[in-house]
């Protein structure tokens, strides 16, 4: 079924956009068709942090050692940073990374006080898989590693916010489905829902 276009006026954001999922899920691209769409607005990549780690930086993989859940931790914790700062001159943040299981719970917890609202693309596993064999780079050790972290989203990851299956969508029919349905994607922030 396709999306329905949204003639909503999007000029009273800012607010924070958090788009997740999985590898190859298409969040860079979705993001960034986004950000281009709203009037004053920035798209935040959160695997930024980890490229700017020149010597230690940890591998971060299916299984984490202590020392890349650390750097994740880090990395969230400056994305919500420099997600406030940004929001703080008016500007709509769209924030993309990939926040999974109690990843996301945490990231929640620390944007409570913002106008947050989270996106889950959850493609199916088969086109996740599809469009990793498509392009130049590889996340996936494995393409039967697309399956496990497919279980972790759907099952250890809190369902928050709006979560679309954009598996037959263009990248254009997913943004319009995200705008038409920012406010189902708000996070009224309750302790409770995180559990």
């Amino acid at each position: 079924m396709a999306p329905t276009p949204s003639n909503r006026d999007h000029s009273s954001l800012p607010c924070l956009i958090l788009i997740t999922g999985l590898m190859a899920a298409g969040k860079s691209t979705v993001a960034q068709a986004l950000a281009e769409r709203l009037p004053r607005s920035i798209h935040l990549r959160g695997d930024l942090f980890r490229h700017m780690i020149v010597n230690g930086r940890a591998e971060m993989g299916f299984e984490l050692s202590n020392e890349a859940l650390a750097q994740l931790r880090l990395r969230y914790h400056l994305a919500a940073i420099v997600a406030r700062e940004y929001l703080a001159a008016n500007f709509t943040v769209v924030y993309q990374d990939i926040i999974l299981g109690s990843g996301l719970a945490d990231v929640v917890r620390l944007c409570r006080d913002l106008p947050l609202h989270v996106v889950v693309l959850c493609p199916s596993p088969a086109v996740v898989a599809q469009r990793e064999a498509n392009r130049p780079k590889r996340g996936y050790g494995d393409l039967a590693w697309v399956e496990q972290f497919d279980q972790v989203l759907r099952r250890e990851t809190p369902h928050l916010g709006l979560w679309l299956d954009s598996s037959n969508w263009t990248v254009d029919e997913t943004v319009e489905q995200i705008l038409a349905n920012l406010e189902q994607a708000r996070i009224i922030w309750s302790e409770d829902d995180l559990q």
